[in-house]
């Protein structure tokens, strides 16, 4: 006679060499070990999530974001951007490597300020030098922590498919000096306060589900921009902000780009349907940011966008 009697699924733990199981797993053990200590936590704090005045969405302010008194406190959906390197381009400051962390550093404290309880910071950045390598990328994560933000993870974007023929090959064919070639750049990815975010306004998801299964890899692959065709010494593609975005903000709401140059995130924000606040300390690149959007709104007719904060407040 055949049990009727059903089977129960048990759950998975974290073990020693890591478990392949993911349904109903529990990873307590892990994140409660002495490997998480001292890092920041989790808030248990209210959401609060404050309107930006509606004069001041989708603008460009000519000034330094290490000072964003336009914005309130916890107003921000998404922080994206691609600070200036200090590496002797023509909008770059020579600043030490101490007086430019110390720069970067007042912006992302600022950046904290503004984001909601569970909004994202991420930061592209690309390593400097050979003689001796200098690696931003961790130099930018510790002072990240350090403000209390929580890492996410970090990507790669592999532009070997775009990337210049460099020949800076050190000792040629030679173990004396070989060098390192990068064809990367990372994308640090951070939340404030929480992992995951309130949606209490049911605003609505736009990413696909094939967008999802390609946006949450760690390796993305796509060609860089030209800086001749967009006007900017640095411009990141349009494709980069906009994988964030559809990631990690639901319509209607605010991305903010603190080194917003050509105006890259502002494009990607329109053409998913986001507002958009910039900062750029170059009048020249605020009138060429403003002009590429206003061009890209009139090729592709871009609808106005969904007033979410005059629909929250009915």
């Amino acid at each position: 006679m055949m049990s009727t009697r059903k089977s129960r699924k048990r759950g998975t733990q974290t073990s020693s060499f890591g478990s392949p199981g993911r349904i109903n797993h529990d990873s307590t053990p892990f994140y409660t070990s002495k490997l998480y200590e001292g890092l920041p936590k989790e808030q248990k704090v209210r959401y609060v999530e404050n309107f930006i005045p509606l004069q001041l969405l989708d603008k460009i302010f000519c000034k330094s974001s290490e000072n964003m008194e336009e914005l309130p406190d916890n107003s921000v959906h998404l922080m994206v951007t691609s600070p200036p390197y200090n590496a002797g381009k023509e909008y770059d400051e020579d600043f030490t490597l101490e007086e430019y962390l110390g720069f970067l550093k007042r912006v992302w404290r600022e950046v904290y300020r503004v984001l909601v309880l569970g909004g994202r910071a991420c930061i592209n950045i690309a390593n400097l030098g050979r003689k001796p390598y200098i690696p931003l990328h961790a130099f930018i994560v510790n002072d990240m922590l350090d403000l209390g933000f929580l890492m996410r993870g970090e990507i790669i974007w592999n532009k070997a498919s775009s990337a210049s023929p460099s020949t800076a090959w050190g000792s040629w064919l030679s173990a004396a000096n070989p060098t390192l070639r990068d064809v990367h750049e990372y994308i640090l990815v951070f939340s404030k306060g929480t992992f995951s975010r309130k949606n209490s306004n049911k605003r609505k998801n736009t990413i696909s589900k094939e967008e999802f299964l390609e946006f949450t890899k760690s390796v993305w692959t796509f060609p860089a921009e030209s800086a001749h065709k967009v006007g900017h010494p640095a411009p990141f593609p349009v494709e980069l902000p906009y994988r964030l975005i559809q990631l990690y903000t639901y319509e209607g709401e605010v991305v903010l780009d603190p080194f917003i140059g050509s105006g890259q995130a502002a494009i990607a924000a329109i053409k998913t349907n986001r507002h958009y606040v910039g900062y750029e300390i170059d009048e020249k690149y605020v009138k060429l940011a403003e002009r590429r959007i206003r061009e890209f709104l009139i090729e592709f007719k871009a609808p106005r966008l969904f007033d979410f904060q005059n629909k929250a407040s009915e």
